[in-house]
């Protein structure tokens, strides 16, 4: 784990992982540990879980340092543009589309 910031309803994580190792296993660990370590010290009233599903993309080592700076600042980040904006802007940008009609699936690159 390089980095780790988010803001409101998401989170960032820079990760570096080994050839034996999935992105969903490491989204599964993270989620479980973390869902497991909030409602062990009971850190909000109700009990907490993680969506379901998650996004993931790879880095090139050139843009570390630029990622590094883009997940520390979410809070001035998101001051200006939505969780849902920047969505459908990295999906614009990228010719990304959704799995499905509901806003909530998964999208693709074509």
């Amino acid at each position: 784990m390089d980095k780790v910031g988010g803001h409101k309803e998401h989170v960032h994580c820079l990760i570096s992982i080994g050839k034996e190792q999935t992105i969903s296993k490491i989204a599964q660990l993270i989620k479980g540990e973390s869902s497991f370590w909030i409602n062990k010290n009971k850190l909000i009233p109700y009990k907490f879980s993680w969506q379901d599903d998650f996004w993931a993309v790879s880095v090139s080592e050139s843009h570390i340092e630029r990622v590094r700076k883009y997940i520390d600042k979410q809070e001035e980040h998101h001051g200006k543009k939505s969780f849902d904006e920047e969505v459908e802007t990295f999906m614009e940008k990228y010719g990304w589309n959704y799995l499905s009609e509901e806003k909530d699936q998964l999208w693709l690159k074509p």
